[in-house]
C-alpha cells in the first residue's frame, strides 16, 4: 500500500484502486488548478491545489467508511467518490464555475460525462465498480451520499483544515475525527450520535468565520469576477472551445487570456495584482431586493447603464451581487434523545449564524481605479442604493 505525507493529515494510505485513479490525466490535472483560486492575492500562502485536497478528503472517507464497518462494495463507491470528487472543476475552481455553467450547462459536481469519456471510467470499471454510482454519489445521491457532499461531508471537513492551515488563519480549524466518530447510519441515512450538537455547530461556525475572512473576501471577489469577465469573453469570441476551457489549467488559462488582445489588460491586472477597486460596497439592507442575486444578463445590462452614465467603457465597469447566503450544515442530521433530527431544528445557534452570514453580505461595483468616482456616482444611481464611497 503507498503511503503519501500530506501537510494536514500527516500520512495518507492509498489502496490499489485510489493508486489507479490517480495515476490518470483527469486527476494529474488537479496538481495545476489551486484549491483557493484568487484568494493567494490576499493570503500568499495558500497555493494549496485541488489534487492535495482531494487526497484529504479521500482520507478522511476512508476513515469514515471504516468507522462505520460499511460492506466493501459501498466503501469502494465511496472511497472512489472522494478522491475524484473535484475532477470537474474548471480552471481557478469556483471562480470559472458560472462561465461553464452558461456554456456548458453543467455544474462541476456533474461528472457522468467526465467518467464515461477519460480513462477514470475505465480504471473503475476495472476494479468492480460502478461509474454511474460513483458519479451519484459525488453529486450527492445514493446510498450515504451525503458522506461525500451533505451536510457534513468528508469534503467540507478537509477543505476547512486545510485552507485554513495555508492561508494561516485559526478560524477553520475543527475536530474532523470527532465528527467521523460521532457518524451513524440511521434509517440508512448519515446522521451524528447523541450528544453531538455542538460538534456539528463548530463545523458552522468554522465555515462562517472563514467565509468571513478567506473565502468572501473583497480581493479575492473583485479578482475573481475580473476572471470570470474575462473568460466569458473567450468563450463568446469562441477563442477557445467550452469542453476545451472547462479543462484547461489555471496558468493554461491566463497563457489564453493573454494571447487574445481583447483579454489581455484583465489578465495583465490579475498577474501583476493590478486590480480593480470598490467603488461601491452596500449592505444587504440597503439594495433593492430587485438588485438582489441578479442573473447573468440582467448584471451586464446594468453594467452598461452604470457606464454609460458615468461616461466610461463597459468594460470599466463590474457589478457583483451574490446569492442570499445559506448554511448546508444546518440540514445536517443529529441524533438527541434517540430520535434523527435537522441541526437547524435543534441549534439555536444556525438562526444567529444565518443572521451573521447576511450580516457580511455586499453588493460591490468595481472599476479601474482611475474611474471610481464617476462609477461611484453612476452606479449609486442606477442601483437605487447609497453612495457612500467603500472603504
Amino acid at each position: 500500500m503507498t503511503t503519501i505525507k500530506d501537510s494536514v493529515h500527516d500520512y495518507i494510505e492509498l489502496r490499489p484502486m485510489a493508486e489507479a485513479l490517480l495515476d490518470t490525466e483527469p486527476m494529474q490535472r488537479l496538481r495545476y488548478v489551486r484549491q483557493l483560486s484568487t484568494v493567494q492575492l490576499v493570503y500568499p500562502s495558500a497555493n494549496h491545489t485541488r489534487f492535495e485536497h482531494s487526497l484529504g478528503v479521500y482520507h478522511l472517507a476512508s476513515r469514515a467508511v471504516e468507522h462505520l464497518d460499511l460492506e466493501d462494495d459501498l466503501a469502494d463507491r465511496l472511497r472512489a467518490a472522494a478522491l475524484v470528487h473535484d475532477a470537474g472543476h474548471g480552471p481557478f475552481g469556483h471562480q470559472t464555475e458560472r462561465a461553464i455553467e452558461r456554456h456548458l450547462g453543467r455544474h462541476h459536481d456533474e461528472i457522468e460525462w467526465l467518467l464515461a469519456e477519460t480513462e477514470l471510467g475505465s480504471v473503475l470499471e476495472e476494479r468492480g465498480v460502478d461509474p454511474d454510482a460513483v458519479a451519484a454519489t459525488v453529486d450527492g445521491r445514493g446510498p450515504l451520499g451525503e458522506l461525500v457532499s451533505g451536510g457534513l461531508d468528508v469534503d467540507r471537513m478537509d477543505y476547512l483544515v486545510r485552507d485554513a492551515h495555508h492561508t494561516g488563519v485559526p478560524y477553520g480549524t475543527i475536530d474532523h475525527g470527532r465528527l467521523i466518530r460521532a457518524f451513524r447510519v440511521v434509517d440508512g441515512d448519515l446522521a451524528l450520535a447523541d450528544g453531538n450538537v455542538a460538534t456539528a455547530e463548530s463545523a458552522l461556525i468554522a465555515r462562517t468565520l472563514m467565509n468571513a475572512t478567506v473565502y468572501r473576501h473583497h480581493v479575492s471577489r473583485i479578482a475573481g469576477a475580473m476572471l470570470d469577465r474575462a473568460s466569458e469573453r473567450l468563450l463568446v469570441d469562441d477563442v477557445v472551445a467550452p469542453d476545451r476551457f472547462a479543462r484547461l489549467t489555471d496558468e493554461e488559462l491566463l497563457a489564453t487570456l493573454s494571447d487574445h488582445e481583447p483579454t489581455a489588460d484583465l489578465a495583465a491586472r490579475l498577474r501583476e495584482r493590478r486590480l480593480y477597486k470598490r467603488a461601491l460596497w452596500a449592505r444587504r439592507d440597503a439594495v433593492p431586493e430587485e438588485f438582489v442575486a441578479i442573473d447573468y444578463g440582467r448584471t451586464r445590462d446594468l453594467e452598461r447603464e452604470i457606464a454609460a452614465v458615468a461616461d466610461v467603457d463597459p468594460a470599466a465597469v463590474i457589478l457583483d451581487s451574490p446569492d442570499d447566503p445559506s448554511s448546508p450544515e444546518s440540514r445536517a442530521r443529529v441524533v438527541v434523545d434517540g430520535e434523527p433530527q435537522r441541526l437547524a431544528d435543534r441549534s439555536p445557534l444556525v438562526a444567529g449564524l444565518d443572521a451573521c452570514a447576511r450580516e457580511i453580505w455586499r453588493l460591490g461595483v468595481y472599476a479601474p481605479p482611475s474611474h471610481l468616482e464617476p462609477v461611484r456616482e453612476a452606479a449609486a444611481t442606477v442601483l437605487e442604493v447609497d453612495g457612500d464611497p467603500a472603504p
